[in-house]
């Protein structure tokens, strides 16, 4: 299904770097925000612990507190400096927490989560598996995963500009929707609903889209791409092949966007395994008494 793999420490650094200036680029970011704040309108329960997966600078995380403010509301963010950056998005009185972790390792206890959310963090980790193997552990029965990641049309323009002046893969790659689903369902997750968005962007000149890129620590994590610089002559080629592509005077920049929303399965639903097949785990505790005398 992922013939690519992320540089985790690559994105770990570069969004660490980008923590002070990651809101002066994020307008995409909040609007599917927004979004997932959507979603969140099928949970009709009062949450006792709502997670933040790749929380970034905190604004969602307190938007989610603002909604439940009677909940434990965690960030939860691989990139320190982001979290710090968090700080000043928790409210004095009613303050959510901060966690460095990754999301494929989440320190939380099995089944103690009501509401997992991230925003535009999941199409860094290249580990599906992994991650929502993570999701369905720490979910509550009937607790809810809602999440947004971008598709494979993200930034379709810059690659094709990239493509007409070397064959280096300049922007990440990013996973279709239809294998993003079966990976939730191949977890465990219960009735998932994927969507697909496209936003188009514009900019006065290619300069400024990478500008943001980097702003928002956005840049080319593929562990396949080139080191280096790419060379002034094969830049000025990838600015001069997006020039080509502008409409109505302005540069376009299409990213792709996924949401989806899953619930928490109940204990020992199955799922698939490597190879076909399906397994279902127990607890101990809950075959006690099973045996026959």
């Amino acid at each position: 299904m992922n013939d690519f793999h992320v540089d985790h420490r690559q994105v770990r650094r570069h969004f660490g770097a980008a923590a002070r200036s990651y809101e002066k680029h994020d307008a995409l970011q909040r609007e599917v925000q927004t979004l997932l704040l959507d979603r969140l309108g099928f949970y009709l329960e009062e949450p006792a612990r709502v997670v933040d997966v790749g929380a970034g600078p905190g604004r969602g995380t307190a938007l989610l507190k603002k909604r439940w403010p009677k909940a434990q509301v965690i960030a939860l963010d691989a990139a320190l400096p982001m979290l710090r950056e968090a700080k000043r998005h928790s409210a004095w009185l009613k303050p959510f927490q901060r966690i460095c972790a990754d999301a494929t390792a989440l320190p939380l206890p099995d089944h103690s989560v009501d509401v997992l959310h991230s925003n535009l963090c999941f199409q860094w980790i290249d580990d599906l598996p992994a991650l929502f193997g993570e999701c369905v552990r720490v979910l509550k029965t009937g607790g809810m995963l809602t999440f947004s990641t971008f598709g494979p049309d993200t930034l379709k323009e810059l690659r094709a500009a990239w493509a007409a002046a070397d064959g280096q893969p300049h922007v990440s790659r990013f996973l279709d929707m239809h294998d993003i689903g079966d990976a939730m369902i191949n977890a465990g997750l219960r009735d998932p609903v994927l969507d697909v968005d496209r936003f188009t962007l514009t900019y006065s000149e290619p300069r400024k889209l990478l500008e943001e890129l980097q702003g928002l620590g956005a840049t080319n994590a593929d562990a396949s791409r080139a080191r280096g610089l790419a060379g002034k002559s094969r830049y000025r080629a990838m600015l001069e092949a997006y020039e080509t592509m502008r409409v109505d005077g302005r540069i376009p920049a299409t990213w792709e966007v996924v949401t989806a929303h899953a619930w928490g399965p109940p204990p020992g639903q199955s799922r698939r395994i490597p190879g076909g097949g399906e397994m279902a785990s127990f607890s101990i505790n809950s075959l006690r008494g099973s045996r026959r005398r």
